[in-house]
């Protein structure tokens, strides 16, 4: 299967803590690949390193390779503006824009050029239907966006990641926040969105990596533990640690 992502040897540091330790992973295109572990595990911060979101951390080291297809994303010449544009981010808390759901998502690809208003109402109707907010908002498109439910909140951070047209969506434990009919429809958005995206999602449950998940990736203290198809990772973890965290005895 076609690499979205190639990671060697990945190694960070914030100060002096080892936070990443030598992490080799691939992420498959055009799938869904859960991180797992407990709080603290290094999960998140891999996440970051995808898009260069730990740039933002003071006193952040990072050694070794990832390869976005066949982009150095740390090589010194790539454009992290470029990647933040082609790997979208959906965070644990819903964060829409105090302006109106119209505003939200044609703020970042306005940023970008000038649009004509038919052109961006075509662009902010087909990111809002992919997320499958389209139905729900289309008669209240100048309303404020934090008027929204939590999961429609949610939804429209993610319409507004789609507006961008990246290849690649991080989620950081998306549905943490949400109820269980708000977590049950971004759960099944994010199986629609694997068609037309590569897919990376933080979640704190097993039962939503073994829900949605391609394939599995377990994090502990910084290591990556095990990673493998998700319906084997769960049934016959290899590792005899993946096994205690799967079955409860710790995490």
């Amino acid at each position: 299967m076609e690499k979205t992502f190639v990671v060697q040897g990945l190694n960070l540091y914030y100060g002096k803590n080892h936070a990443l330790k030598n992490i080799d992973l691939s992420i498959d295109s055009h799938s869904v690949t859960a991180l797992i572990g407990p709080s603290g595990c290094g999960k998140s911060t891999f996440l970051r390193t995808l898009n260069r979101m730990n740039d933002l951390i003071p006193d952040v080291t990072i050694r070794g390779q990832v390869l976005f297809g066949s982009l150095d994303v740390y090589d010194k010449k790539t454009d992290v503006i470029d990647i933040r544009k082609r790997v979208g981010m959906v965070f644990q808390k819903p964060n829409p824009f105090p302006m109106s759901i119209y505003d939200n998502i044609a703020y970042g690809p306005r940023c970008q050029r000038h649009y004509e208003k038919k052109e961006m109402d075509t662009l902010v109707k087909k990111a809002l239907e992919d997320a499958a907010l389209w139905d729900e908002v289309k008669d209240r498109l100048t309303k404020s966006a934090l008027e929204l439910s939590g999961g429609q909140q949610q939804r429209l951070c993610i319409a507004r990641a789609i507006a961008m047209n990246p290849e690649v969506l991080l989620m950081d434990e998306p549905t943490s926040a949400l109820d269980p009919i708000a977590t049950a429809k971004i759960e099944e958005l994010i199986v629609q969105l694997k068609q037309q995206y590569t897919i990376v999602i933080v979640t704190h449950s097993m039962q939503q990596a073994a829900r949605i998940s391609d394939q599995t990736a377990f994090f502990l203290l910084g290591d990556l533990i095990e990673v493998g198809e998700t319906k084997t990772f769960f049934s016959t973890p290899k590792d005899p640690r993946s096994e205690s965290y799967i079955t409860g005895r710790f995490g």
